[in-house]
């Protein structure tokens, strides 16, 4: 009998959980069915954070077995849609959702569509409890919706600037050249991604709190002994955000936690302590009438003070929590996304020796005999329109974040193609930005290839002279309603840093290839373009999610760095 009892006990709170399940289930169905738009049942939320943390791991399982599991497989885990391309679009439509037993999922491939969602901001909303892991050090503007958004919306906006770039440009020029000096001196590197971090990290250093360092290559860094600093702790924490946002920065010191786990609680502690110093030191500066400097602290600190005085109200600027949770906020998204679409875009232009003739060619004639460290980015950056594209078609196939959308509490009706469709209330809609940047529809038959040079347009088709051929190019823009490309998001909540990312992607191509080329390791057997061809696939097969997409084993990316 007591056996018994146990066996119930044990089962019946997993029959239950299963019993709730199919009841979620069924309720989202009918609610999804109402839509008219074609369904496709998933046993499992995708938004799941425990399901997230397994879920590449148990899927080779499903796959192997006999009877079905083909939505499951194709389409239950993180990083589908860049295996899947455009390809689920061509056979469900533009429009079509994951019912699960969590939420139901809009997918939709519309620019007209996805262009009305951005233009609709007060009822397609940001779903903020899917990023309260931003909120590790105070709330921020990714965090917050509604009036408090757009308090933090103003002040921030005025940290993104041309002086603020200026710093950028100089910082990954400089970096960058730091890079490619280290990567001669090796006979073959297989560190791409480490250094894009790193140099991601230095030009975040600079442009953010106006703290310099040198680049110094992987190797380097793993034997230097260097103490704890702001650009450690901040590297720790980047690296470590999972754990950090599952138990919260206060929660890390147990003493039977993890030692790594003690050392990203330092590393938190160290990393405030310093936001702190800044922020006081500013303020002083602010209150003695001090000129600041241009970096994203000064400038936050600085902007909300001038918010405050502007009408009186202590509630119009930030306070000390949110300014740093922003600071935060800018490291944590302007660090690893620009860093991992550097070494995609690296290693493709590794691919390409003509793309890194085209963007030589354009470097050289712009700068001439500048010293582009000490370049005016005003007058040169604007003209780099080929290396511009080349970060354009690296994030276009590589976009290292998705966006996420609501309907909210209402239900919302959307035009798709030209039927009107009304969501149901709490729909997520995830604007399928792997579909949209790869449909033939918007690209055309090549849309799978990386190919630069589809975003830059000439009328000088019969002159042989850079300079006018140069002069003649101009870089392609979609219409704001008609645009399919938003690896930036688009509408009021584009990306802040859009232009600093920017920036920071020209001046390191300049830093790299205004003299020096790169091509990958020959295999025994291989020629140049098989190497190439190996790389090429190399690439696609490795790009995966982990918190964000990027290459999941970027060893295996062996490169040559030479002077040209």
């Amino acid at each position: 009998m007591t056996i018994q009892l146990v066996q119930v006990a044990f089962i019946a709170p997993i029959l239950g959980w299963v019993v709730y399940t199919i009841y979620c289930l069924l309720v989202n169905y009918y609610e999804a069915r109402k839509t008219g738009l074609p369904l496709v049942i998933l046993p499992i939320d995708s938004g799941n954070p425990l399901w997230m943390s397994i879920d590449t791991r148990v899927l080779p399982f499903f796959r192997r077995l006999p009877f079905g599991f083909k939505n499951f497989t194709r389409f239950n885990w993180r990083g589908w849609e860049i295996e899947d391309r455009y390809r689920a679009h061509q056979e469900l439509g533009d429009a079509f959702i994951f019912v699960t037993p969590g939420k139901n999922w809009l997918q939709i491939c519309n620019a007209e569509a996805v262009a009305d969602i951005f233009a609709r901001k007060g009822e397609f909303t940001r779903p903020t409890e899917m990023l309260e892991m931003l909120n590790i050090f105070g709330p921020n503007l990714g965090t917050t919706e509604g009036q408090q958004w757009q308090r933090h919306r103003k002040i921030t906006a005025t940290c993104f600037n041309e002086n603020n770039n200026e710093i950028v440009w100089h910082e990954s020029i400089r970096q960058a050249t730091g890079m490619v000096r280290y990567w001669t001196s090796k006979s073959s590197i297989n560190s791409v991604a480490d250094d894009t971090r790193t140099l991601s990290l230095h030009v975040m250093s600079g442009a953010g709190f106006g703290k310099s360092y040198d680049f110094r290559g992987a190797e380097d860094e793993a034997t230097a002994q260097d103490s704890a600093s702001y650009k450690d702790s901040l590297k720790i924490i980047l690296d470590n955000c999972i754990p950090l946002v599952a138990l919260g920065p206060n929660n890390l010191n147990k003493w039977w936690l993890p030692q790594s786990w003690k050392e990203l609680y330092r590393a938190t502690v160290t990393f405030r302590n310093y936001m702190t110093s800044v922020y006081e030191e500013e303020k002083k500066s602010v209150a003695d009438g001090k000129k600041g400097s241009n970096n994203l602290m000064t400038s936050l600190v600085r902007a909300s003070a001038d918010a405050i005085s502007g009408d009186g109200n202590n509630q119009s600027g930030l306070t000390e929590q949110e300014i740093y949770g922003n600071i935060f906020v800018f490291n944590f998204a302007g660090h690893d996304t620009t860093a991992n679409t550097l070494a995609f875009g690296i290693a493709l232009i590794a691919t390409r020796p003509d793309v890194q003739n085209w963007i030589s060619e354009e470097i050289n004639a712009v700068f001439g005999d500048k010293d582009p460290v000490t370049s005016s980015y005003v007058e040169l950056f604007p003209r780099l329109k080929r290396c511009l594209a080349v970060a354009y078609e690296t994030v276009r196939l590589y976009t290292p974040v998705a966006i996420v959308k609501s309907t909210g509490p209402e239900p919302r009706p959307l035009q798709i193609g030209d039927k009107i469709h009304v969501l149901p209330p709490d729909t997520m809609i995830i604007p399928s930005y792997s579909a949209l940047h790869t449909h033939p529809r918007y690209w055309g038959d090549n849309s799978l290839d990386w190919e630069p040079s589809r975003w830059i347009t000439s009328s000088a088709s019969s002159s042989t002279n850079v300079d006018d051929i140069l002069a003649s190019e101009l870089f392609f823009e979609f219409s704001k309603s008609q645009n399919p490309f938003i690896a930036w998001s688009g509408g009021a909540r584009v990306c802040p840093g859009r232009k600093f990312s920017q920036v920071e992607f020209v001046g390191v191509l300049v830093g790299l290839f205004r003299r020096h080329r790169i091509h990958p390791v020959r295999l025994a057997g291989e020629d140049d373009a098989t190497a190439r061809a190996r790389l090429r696939a190399l690439i696609h097969k490795d790009a995966g999610m982990k918190l964000l997409l990027q290459l999941l084993h970027p060893e295996h990316v062996n490169l040559v760095c030479e002077e040209h």
